[in-house]
């Protein structure tokens, strides 16, 4: 497997990352474990989750299951880049959410705690606050790095613009800063090409694309709409919008001879700017499909055709629009 720096920093992932929300909802642990034991075998070094997995308000289901993994086998928690993020609500009250400096602090310690680890390696804002100044998030940031308790920071769900000022704030304080973007980005979403890909691109930052897959529209849902998370009511009101989409794809997938989720991540990382996306198995099976989706090379022409299929933006800004 060929490793990737992770933006600017000298850290390298594997090009998958690990993305472990199945984890607790949709894979109960010991198949959670299995994964995580294959992903290792398998060269992923990179393993994504949040303190808000699990969906039981401040229970932080998945990380537990991560820390008894880890717990399981003292040499793992070594071998893992792991991170994890900062800022759904874990709790009633009116600081138990959001970026502020009382919440990161508090927030930071109990992932800690959860995934029995002394430290996380990637410490990913889960989106952008609005109402915290950057001056507080920063100073809250250094004190965890300080600490030891935090390694890299990143953010996630972020705007070029929220990228570019958080880099200056950043900077001003003579800080690292952010040294990865988690955005939503697959063949179905490229509103990212418009001006976050160009805005990490130039500063350096990591791009850890989620949802790669386009939330299951483009893992081959036409002929297998019948299993596990395809059947909820809001996918299935996406495969009749986009029906006409979906199957020019799943039949320019069957000339190529690939499974259309393999495709789809191919396209992916074909794109430079991107480090490693995260990929969601809830079984052993679709790991190693995640997996070989590194062997496909997509020609030129391959390339073409699914821009035709699934068109973007066209170019960055501003010249996606404008002269």
């Amino acid at each position: 497997m060929e490793y990737k720096q992770l933006g600017r920093s000298g850290v390298k992932v594997s090009p998958l990352c690990l993305g472990t929300m199945n984890f607790g909802p949709y894979t109960e642990e010991s198949v959670s474990f299995e994964i995580m034991n294959k992903a290792l075998e398998s060269g992923i070094n990179f393993f994504d989750t949040a303190n808000v997995y699990g969906w039981h308000l401040g229970s932080g289901v998945t990380e537990e299951i991560l820390g008894r993994w880890f717990a399981e086998e003292g040499s793992r928690r070594d071998k893992v880049v792991l991170a994890t993020k900062v800022y759904g609500k874990m709790g009633d009250g009116p600081n138990d959410q959001k970026l502020s400096a009382y919440h990161i602090r508090k927030a930071c310690e109990a992932s800690l705690k959860r995934m029995q680890t002394d430290h996380i390696d990637l410490y990913q804002m889960h989106h952008i606050d609005r109402n915290t100044p950057w001056e507080e998030v920063w100073q809250a940031m250094e004190q965890l790095v300080r600490e030891g308790k935090v390694l890299y920071i990143g953010s996630s769900n972020f705007a070029a613009w929220n990228l570019v000022q958080a880099q200056y704030e950043a900077k001003q304080r003579h800080f690292m800063g952010l040294v990865s973007e988690q955005s939503i980005y697959s063949l179905r979403n490229r509103h990212i090409e418009l001006e976050v890909l160009p805005a990490c691109k130039a500063m350096g930052i990591g791009m850890i694309p989620w949802s790669p897959l386009g939330g299951g529209i483009l893992c081959g849902v036409l002929e297998k709409g019948n299993e596990g998370r395809r059947t909820r009511e809001p996918l299935q009101q996406s495969v009749e919008k986009l029906l006409p989409q979906i199957t020019k794809y799943e039949e320019f997938c069957k000339e190529l001879g690939y499974a259309p989720a393999d495709v789809a991540l191919a396209w992916v990382l074909h794109n430079p700017v991107v480090t490693s996306p995260i990929v969601g198995p809830r079984t052993i099976e679709q790991l190693e499909g995640n997996v070989k989706a590194l062997e496909i090379k997509l020609s030129d022409e391959a390339m073409k055709k699914l821009d035709e299929i699934w068109p973007g933006p066209g170019n960055q800004a501003p010249e996606a629009y404008a002269w």
